[in-house]
């Protein structure tokens, strides 16, 4: 591992050729945060996948590919005069310093709980921090996140269930509620209690230390992986998937099945 001499080294080089980019380079130099947005969102999941597939390569990769977003975005505020790389960093620093009241404060904190409970209290405490519990929570947020990180900040102000097992009950009777608007044939409140069952599965994955949305993915990309082999077996025969029946489908997706065991 590198010296911390040598970070702030390698770190520095970023900006200096940062620096250099915008000047020399035609296509960086024309860049605004509005062209940037898609880049940042597309490196973002990009990262994101590495992560899922715990390749330490690709992670290292991805991470600069962020990191550069960063220090670009940077870049264009210090040339308008409003900020710059040292900003964001001293404004980061000072907002981890505040919330951690427990490593630089007075205040004790000895488990994750406790942290995650005292975090969105010191947030609340900041000059223009939240008003309200759940105001912190981005609107942009995709559906399933959006719904954990809701019940996560309801959670820290001591709105959950008692026991945790307390939670399949309310499944349950989601599960029941929808399954009375689909027989009913009402498009509208089926697809209110379909939500209402998501939001109830997603809270029993809380409850039980799984991130739904870690969780989906891991079961998305195993669905890719039997079906790309049902795919491929099936052209080896000379046919098209349509054209096999469902008997026989099953047969190679078992067959995926019993490969991954």
């Amino acid at each position: 591992m590198h010296t911390k001499e040598e970070k702030l080294a390698a770190f520095g080089r970023l900006l200096d050729i940062m620096d250099e980019l915008r000047v020399k380079c035609p296509w960086d130099r024309k860049q605004t945060n509005e062209s940037l947005r898609p880049n940042t969102i597309e490196e973002t999941y990009e990262l994101c996948e590495a992560l899922m597939n715990e390749d330490q390569n690709e992670i290292s990769k991805e991470l600069g590919d962020v990191l550069l977003q960063v220090v670009f975005y940077a870049k264009i505020g210090s040339e308008g005069e409003h900020f710059d790389i040292a900003d964001v960093c001293t404004k980061l620093c000072d907002k981890l310093v505040f919330r951690h009241p427990h490593v630089f404060g007075d205040e004790k904190a000895n488990t994750a709980g406790e942290v995650s409970k005292l975090w969105e209290q010191t947030k609340r405490k900041e000059k223009e921090g939240n008003k309200s519990v759940l105001s912190g929570v981005p609107a942009s947020l995709p559906a399933l996140i959006k719904a954990y990180r809701i019940q996560d900040k309801a959670r820290n102000v001591g709105f959950d269930w008692e026991k945790r097992e307390q939670v399949w009950d309310k499944v349950k009777e989601e599960l029941q509620e929808f399954e009375t608007e689909v027989s009913a044939m009402d498009e509208q409140k089926s697809k209110e209690e379909f939500g209402d069952l998501l939001f109830s599965l997603i809270n029993a994955g809380r409850l039980y230390g799984i991130n739904p949305e870690n969780a989906l993915e891991l079961t998305n990309l195993k669905f890719i992986k039997r079906f790309n082999y049902l795919e491929e077996n099936t052209l080896k025969k000379g046919k098209e998937l349509k054209e096999m029946s469902l008997e026989e489908m099953d047969f190679y997706w078992n067959e995926a099945k019993k490969l991954e065991s």
